[in-house]
């Protein structure tokens, strides 16, 4: 690192945790590659609050990962965490150019970044990516936002925010989609239908089941893939099992990015369930 060469800290509930990771925040991941790809020269360092669970940084496709394992405890250890990124912060803006601060989602991390930020004279953006525009976020009023300094990753999200905060974020970027991840080959459409996402309340995936239910009524051969994993795992594989759907609905655990995009090319149908969504990537890559 060179004292002139122009840095960007990104602050982050978490990061993968190598490099063969690609289920962890895919659209996260392709934001910082495309960040790469179109500023060589940029230094990138992701301060990653909750995920993975080590102390020791690494590198990450030449991209510095810092890791403060907190896991989501409470109390004493949020405070002691927040203390050790502030320290590690400084040191960064003691040794390298900072040319800003991007917090992804506006919680602890836009609190850290705000704080610093206006100590040292830096700029700040806060991403705003799903949850943290709804109602209850108690973060919202210790940070304080400027509209200019909210990005939202959609329109929805942006009227979300206003509807519950009274400040309207002043941009708009999406997520993105990289076509090279999809293969070119035509894959056979031997899958009805298939789901991907996080197996948590919020996907509503016991819908899934009781549309298979109702589908197979008429079609009984039907086949279906759930992708992903979660704390509704285990429910979810009861429900099937006392549905009598066992033979119709896969579950495939944590799979890598690339074979949930290769599920999706062999798909009749795409079905995603989620009671909310700041701004669907995995619809966007099933489209």
């Amino acid at each position: 690192m060179t004292e002139n060469q122009k840095t960007l800290i990104i602050l982050s509930p978490g990061f993968p945790g190598n490099e063969q990771d690609s289920s962890c925040l895919p659209a996260q991941q392709s934001f910082v590659k495309s960040l790469n790809t179109i500023f060589p020269d940029l230094r990138v360092i992701i301060l990653a609050f909750e995920y993975p669970f080590v102390r020791s940084e690494y590198d990450w496709f030449g991209n510095v990962i810092i890791p403060f394992a907190g896991r989501n405890r409470r109390k004493l250890f949020r405070l002691f965490m927040w203390q050790r990124i502030w320290r590690r912060l400084k040191k960064i803006n003691n040794q390298a150019n900072i040319i800003g601060l991007l917090s992804f989602w506006c919680t602890e991390t836009a609190l850290i970044g705000k704080l610093f930020s206006k100590k040292f004279h830096l700029t700040h953006y806060c991403w705003i990516l799903g949850q943290d525009a709804r109602m209850g976020n108690k973060m919202i009023r210790l940070i304080n936002p400027r509209p200019a300094e909210l990005v939202a990753m959609s329109d929805s999200l942006a009227d979300e925010f206003y509807a519950n905060y009274q400040i309207r974020p002043q941009h708009i970027i999406p997520n993105g989609i990289n076509p090279a991840i999809f293969s070119k080959n035509e894959s056979e459409r031997d899958i009805d239908i298939s789901a991907a996402g996080s197996l948590i309340p919020l996907k509503r995936y016991d819908l899934l089941v009781d549309v298979i239910a109702e589908i197979i009524k008429s079609l009984p051969s039907l086949n279906a893939i759930l992708c992903g994993k979660g704390e509704e795992e285990k429910k979810l594989k009861l429900l099937i099992e006392k549905s009598g759907l066992e033979k119709n609905i896969t579950l495939t655990g944590e799979i890598s990015h690339a074979e949930v995009l290769q599920i999706m090319q062999r798909s009749k149908i795409f079905l995603h369930t989620s009671s909310y969504e700041g701004f669907s990537g995995a619809c966007l890559e099933a489209l």
